[in-house]
C-alpha cells in the first residue's frame, strides 16, 4: 500500500510539472500570472520559455525515473526538485506576489513533494 502512494504520488507530480511546463509554453502570460508574478507586456518571454522547459524536463525526468529505477532514485530525485518550488516561494515574495500564492501554492508544493521523498525512502 505504501509503494502504491508514493510512487502514486510521484506520477502524478511529475505529470503536474509537464503539465505546468506545456502550459508555460502555451500559454506563457497566463501561465506567470497564475505563477504569482505577471509578466510585462513588453519582456520576458524568453524567461517564460525557459520555465517551461525547465518544469517539462523535470516531469519527465521524473516519470522516467519512475518508471526505470528504484525508489531511492526517485526519492533523491524529488528531494532535489522540492528545491524548485522553494525558489519559486521566494521568487514570488520578493517580485510583489501575495503571500496567499508563496506559500499556498509554492511552499504547499515543496511540501507535498518532501513528503513525497520521506515515502519513497520508506519503501
Amino acid at each position: 500500500m505504501l509503494s502504491t502512494i508514493a510512487y502514486g504520488l510521484a506520477v502524478v507530480l511529475s505529470l503536474f510539472c509537464v503539465f505546468i511546463g506545456a502550459r508555460f509554453l502555451l500559454a506563457p502570460r497566463a501561465s506567470a500570472a497564475g505563477y504569482g508574478v505577471p509578466a510585462r507586456p513588453d519582456g520576458d518571454s524568453a524567461y517564460l520559455t525557459i520555465k517551461g522547459l525547465r518544469d517539462l524536463s523535470y516531469g519527465l525526468l521524473g516519470l522516467a525515473l519512475t518508471a526505470f529505477t528504484t525508489a531511492d532514485a526517485v526519492a533523491w530525485f524529488m528531494l532535489i526538485v522540492a528545491l524548485n518550488p522553494l525558489g519559486d516561494t521566494l521568487v514570488v515574495l520578493r517580485h510583489g506576489g501575495t503571500r496567499t500564492v508563496a506559500f499556498g501554492i509554492h511552499f504547499a508544493t515543496a511540501v507535498v513533494i518532501l513528503l513525497d521523498a520521506a515515502l519513497l525512502f520508506a519503501l
